[in-house]
């Protein structure tokens, strides 16, 4: 018989806030996550993205929430980037519509002074990236004497983002009788040991094992010659409006982006935007509402965008190149293919991202459909800089004496005088004399001699 959220025997006001949302049944991680939460044990759970791990924690919390006078908070989230603390507050602003409490969330990248007017006039629940609660942690504007609920979610990202040290100083400030539920896509040696260094035998739930694909979500690779090539073919593909209607386009670093956005705004004019961490918070939540209400048909973005966020409807994510690590390409293909809906995903693949290729199929034990380079594209050799093998000089080799001409052995040996130094050095000095009696004797002397 299949669960629903009646099984849940949530308040009325959370069944509410669910019909308004148009969320009907709990996902598999929901269902089987809710009762251990509930139970006020620490949990791990390692589930892949995009199977409603966000609810699967605020539900069972929200169900046992009891509103208190004081202003510091009982629940803290923290998640590894500002999207993602946008998108789960906008979550839990849209569950306690009908509940008394106050939510809050927290970032860097903007004015630290009135993010603590804001806790000032009190918080219940706080989601924030590490940073940036630390911070105001530390200059003791937020204290944690209240909170008895800590969730940390995206665990494996924030500890590849460096955020070691900030999540080991937050949970030292905090007190040991609160609960910890964390979540995570992949299960690394990184979240093995700080789970076994600062938590109390936390009870794994594992919805699929790292690495499983979605299987709702077509997979193809196309082999491309090089990055110019793959510029012509995504314009080739992007001129199909109607198939490719809502994607995200996912390059390896800041710098491709740019040169991808740049080159397809050309094209299609204020149809695409971009992302990644050199852009401004602002510009970052403008273009992101942008794509989500479909003002704008696509992003160019970095890995930034590969985890946690729940962006509705996304037809298609195009890997213009493939990632160096292979739970990245999970997490960017997860962006599609959610909810109950299908998604596809495209990959183009140079000679030399074959074995990048391979890891990720190893890695998700299935081989991806390789699709034919469409005949109709132009192809550019015309290489970039950065696609250029490195030349290496040799070492200078050494000519041997014997080969060289007379006029080298005239100017060595030429080079082997001693130099004597100046003419003070060739000449003996005169000696000095001792001490004072010596000296007036010397110029007596002198003043008979003339």
């Amino acid at each position: 018989m299949k669960t629903t959220f009646a099984d849940f025997e949530l308040t009325k006001q959370l069944y509410s806030a669910l019909e308004k949302m148009n969320i009907t049944s709990p996902t598999p991680i929901q269902e089987k996550s809710f009762k251990p939460i509930l139970s006020g044990r620490d949990i791990m759970g390692i589930a892949q993205t995009g199977t409603g791990k966000t609810l699967a924690y605020l539900l069972p919390l929200l169900k046992n929430y009891q509103y208190s006078k004081t202003n510091q908070p009982k629940i803290v989230i923290l998640v590894p980037t500002r999207e993602l603390v946008v998108q789960v507050t906008e979550i839990l602003e849209n569950l306690t519509e009908f509940i008394n409490v106050r939510i809050l969330g927290i970032y860097g990248g903007v004015n630290i002074n009135t993010q603590k007017l804001l806790v000032y006039e009190g918080v219940d629940i706080l989601v924030g990236t590490p940073g940036r609660v630390l911070d105001l942690a530390i200059d003791n504007v937020l204290s944690f004497k209240e909170t008895k609920k800590l969730v940390v979610d995206e665990f494996d990202e924030m500890l590849s983002l460096g955020f070691r040290a900030q999540l080991i100083h937050l949970f030292t400030m905090m007190s040991d009788k609160r609960q910890n539920i964390l979540f995570s896509a992949t299960m690394t040696d990184q979240v093995d040991d700080m789970l076994n260094e600062y938590f109390r035998n936390p009870l794994e739930i594992s919805l699929a094992r790292s690495g499983t694909p979605l299987e709702k979500i077509y997979q193809t690779a196309i082999p491309v010659e090089n990055f110019n090539t793959k510029l012509n073919l995504l314009a080739n593909q992007l001129e199909d409006k109607a198939k490719f209607e809502k994607v995200l386009i996912f390059a390896n670093n800041k710098k491709h982006a740019d040169l991808i956005f740049n080159h397809i705004d050309e094209i299609f004019p204020d149809e695409f935007g971009v992302i990644h961490s050199n852009k401004s918070q602002n510009f970052r939540l403008r273009t992101m509402e942008a794509f989500t209400k479909e003002e704008i048909r696509g992003i160019i973005t970095t890995d930034i965008m590969a985890r946690g966020l729940d962006i509705p409807d996304v037809s298609h994510v195009i890997n213009f190149e493939i990632p160096e690590v292979p739970e990245q390409y999970i997490h960017r293909i997860g962006r599609t293919g959610r909810a109950d809906k299908k998604g596809e995903s495209i990959s183009y693949f140079s000679e030399k991202e074959i074995d990048n290729l391979d890891a990720i199929e190893a890695l998700m034990n299935k081989e991806i459909e390789q699709l034919p380079f469409p005949e109709n594209v132009q192809i550019n050799s015309v290489k970039r800089e950065f696609e250029k093998d490195v030349v290496k000089m040799k070492a200078l080799t050494t000519v041997k004496i014997e080969e060289r001409g007379a006029a080298f052995h005239e100017k060595k040996d030429k080079n082997k005088k001693v130099n004597l130094g100046g003419p003070t050095k060739r000449k003996p000095p005169k000696s000095k004399p001792k001490n004072r009696g010596q000296q007036k004797q010397k110029a007596k002397a002198r003043k008979k001699g003339k």
